[in-house]
């Protein structure tokens, strides 16, 4: 006869048979939860430092030996390419594959995302609260089309599209384009960059290392001086101390808007535009006075045009992991 205890774990584990383990890899840490369709479950979030494990399949080993989870599906999504079903860290050596998943998880149906993939799956479960509105809030959407870009350790951005009932977040790598150098001045930032050994790419400048490299491009138009942190550039710039700085943020915020105003008339994002990362929240109070809008709207006699798209940041930390759900969620659907 079965103990209470053991009878009673027995019906616990019964009860996870419809959830979905979901997983958000950053470089430094993993973070991993339980989803019963798009709800994260209360909880269920916890954290792993990745230097302490050889692979993504020893963390997710660990959290269901911790939970007694038994997920029936699973879905993970990490900061790097995802070609052909395998995701390769862009700053951690694990490869990922769903073979290395459902091994670790025991999962039946598994998904393995980029990162800006996930968020955008999560786009249409958040709320006015998880959105700081950044631009033109008051455009009303025209179809469902939407732009995520992500500004952080790296730069990434991706398209959302809506198709026969289904989410559709194609790869991308679009942080590695080139960056949309006008003037003359701005020719000379291409060429710092290209001295220090860096192809003038978007990520370049736009990232946390670009917050850097436009500061020691300031600095050296301005005659040298030590490079600085993106810390104690933004606090140099927030109390008005270092007039480079503010030039530093003046020129992100300014090339942010560029280059989003870019992608926006190659897509059309009538839906909107996200911003995420950490940059991005870091950048995103300077962008009314340093002229993000001026800039995105820079596109001669398209600059009317481009008042009809509006852009959020988001703020909800937990959207990867409500994305990863989102498209299991889509996915299980489809193949009932």
């Amino acid at each position: 006869m079965k103990s209470y205890v053991s009878a009673h774990r027995e019906a616990e584990m019964t009860q996870t048979q419809d959830l979905t383990l979901v997983a958000d890899i950053g470089g430094t840490n993993t973070r991993v939860a339980l989803a019963r369709g798009t709800m994260l479950q209360d909880g269920s979030l916890r954290r792993y430092r990745n230097a302490d494990r050889a692979a993504l399949g020893e963390v997710l080993r660990e959290y269901l030996a911790e939970t007694g989870a038994r997920p029936v599906a699973a879905c993970v999504a990490g900061a790097g390419p995802v070609m052909a079903g395998v995701l390769r860290m862009t700053n951690l050596s694990w490869v990922i594959d769903a073979a290395s998943v459902t091994e670790a998880t025991g999962a039946a149906h598994v998904a393995v995302l980029n990162d800006l993939q996930a968020q955008g799956h999560a786009l249409g479960h958040l709320t006015a609260a998880d959105l700081r509105p950044l631009l033109h809030e008051g455009a009303k959407a025209s179809n469902p089309t939407r732009l995520v870009i992500g500004l952080g350790t790296g730069v990434n951005i991706a398209m959302v599209f809506q198709s026969g009932g289904l989410t559709v977040v194609p790869p991308s790598e679009a942080g590695h384009i080139s960056l949309p150098l006008r003037t003359a001045e701005e020719q000379r930032l291409g060429d710092f960059l290209a001295s220090e050994g860096e192809f003038p790419s978007v990520e370049e400048a736009l990232s946390g290392r670009g917050l850097e490299a436009l500061y020691r491009w300031r600095q050296h138009e301005t005659g040298g001086g030590a490079g600085k942190t993106p810390g104690e550039i933004m606090a140099g710039a927030a109390d008005g101390s270092d007039p480079q700085a503010l030039e530093t943020v003046r020129y992100f915020v300014r090339f942010a808007g560029r280059v989003a105003g870019d992608i926006a008339l190659m897509q059309l994002p009538f839906g909107g535009i996200y911003f995420i990362g950490g940059v991005s929240r870091s950048l995103a109070p300077w962008f009314d006075r340093m002229g993000f809008a001026e800039a995105f709207c820079d596109k001669g006699r398209f600059s009317d045009f481009m008042t009809q798209f509006p852009a959020w940041l988001i703020e909800n930390d937990d959207a990867a992991l409500l994305g990863c759900a989102s498209h299991m969620r889509e996915q299980l659907a489809q193949r009932t």
